[in-house]
């Protein structure tokens, strides 16, 4: 059992429960899988482009992402049908819990000028965030990177609120940024 999933099981369910006064232990919300996608633009010009972000995605996720496909042809966008489009990547699990932790320690304060990732759910109980570069993971070997590529992660909760999803999330160590108090008060 990872850390965090031990630190959820141990501490974050009796803190969600006496905060939120659940009935009953399967009300309390839990991460349920993150979600990591890339779209890559340059793949229709490049061919060793899908591999590269393949190889990536691969080494900061641990496990090998699938490849994203466009269902249908748009002239305007150089897009034609079945054109792999991205790589995406769906942790569950020990996986999951050894992502987010490695995320939260590690990767976040990589980030330059980071002061906290907003909090702005999606309105189901669930997280989105983007970032602008993969160079902030330590797995990737930034002498092989030939481009920056950005990614979107979704944390996907049972949370049915997003002030659950995101009390859930502050418990389990993610960095929020801290609500600043108005001026003059």
């Amino acid at each position: 059992m990872s850390r965090l999933q031990k630190k959820f099981k141990e501490e974050v369910k009796g803190a969600l429960r006496e905060k939120f006064e659940y009935a009953n232990v399967m009300q309390i919300p839990s991460l349920k899988k993150i979600v990591i996608s890339m779209g890559i633009a340059e793949a229709a010009k490049d061919k060793n482009a899908l591999q590269d972000v393949q190889n990536e995605m691969t080494l900061l996720s641990g496990q090998k992402p699938i490849i994203t496909r466009s269902k249908k042809a748009i002239a305007n966008f150089k897009l034609r049908e079945d054109q792999p489009i991205g790589v995406k990547v769906t942790l569950r699990k020990k996986r999951m819990y050894d992502f987010l932790d490695r995320f939260c320690n590690i990767v976040a304060p990589r980030i330059p000028d980071f002061r906290g990732f907003p909090l702005k759910c999606d309105g189901s109980g669930n997280y989105s965030l983007g970032l602008d570069d993969q160079q902030v993971f330590p797995e990737i070997d930034l002498d092989k990177v030939k481009r920056a590529q950005g990614m979107n992660i979704t944390f996907v909760t049972s949370a049915t609120t997003d002030e659950q999803c995101l009390e859930l999330l502050k418990l389990l160590g993610f960095p929020f940024k801290i609500a600043e108090k108005p001026k003059g008060a």
